[in-house]
């Protein structure tokens, strides 16, 4: 039975955003993984806190309360990815290991430069956004590029033909988040 997976691309507008955009030139410099279309159930790697860019790791996002309802004016990419039941088992069995242990997982800064130079550089239980999404996907079976996680990004998700378009604009204008505010 197919289920879907949702990526969502995001752009704060912060001074941090701001500077890795106008390096990448690219609409979105964040991305996250989600099991519903409301995004309740959201992944990825980024601020601990919504004031500190520099603390980072693993986080399950909560768009009504951390980073996103910080900066209201967020704007986003919501796509759809079909998948099977047990890659959703999979994904799940994985981002147990990832919630167990949140306190090991650091954010992967130099993995960001090693992007910029396509050269990967990864470390143990060390990620950013991009990579993560893209290395649960891939553990799971689930190859949308011909590339290492560690070389994937945001933008990487919007040129996948494999995702479907489901929502662009304001993260708060997007329908199933507005019924929650």
């Amino acid at each position: 039975m197919t289920q879907k997976v949702y990526i969502l691309l995001s752009d704060t507008g912060t001074l941090f955003t701001k500077s890795i955009k106008k390096y990448t030139k690219a609409p979105y410099n964040h991305a996250s993984l989600a099991f519903d279309e409301h995004l309740n159930d959201m992944y990825s790697f980024g601020r601990k806190k919504p004031g500190n860019p520099l603390n980072g790791g693993f986080v399950k996002e909560n768009v009504l309360t951390g980073t996103y309802r910080r900066y209201p004016n967020t704007t986003c990419v919501i796509y759809e990815l079909n998948v099977t039941e047990r890659d959703v088992m999979k994904m799940k069995r994985l981002l147990t290991i990832f919630i167990k242990n949140k306190q090991r997982f650091l954010y992967n800064i130099l993995g960001v430069l090693g992007v910029s130079m396509n050269e990967p550089i990864e470390f143990s239980n060390s990620y950013f956004c991009s990579q993560f999404v893209a290395e649960v996907l891939h553990r799971s079976g689930i190859e949308l590029w011909d590339k290492l996680p560690a070389l994937v990004t945001p933008d990487d998700f919007r040129k996948c033909e494999q995702l479907t378009l489901l929502y662009e604009g304001k993260l708060f204008d997007y329908e199933p988040i507005k019924k929650q505010l």
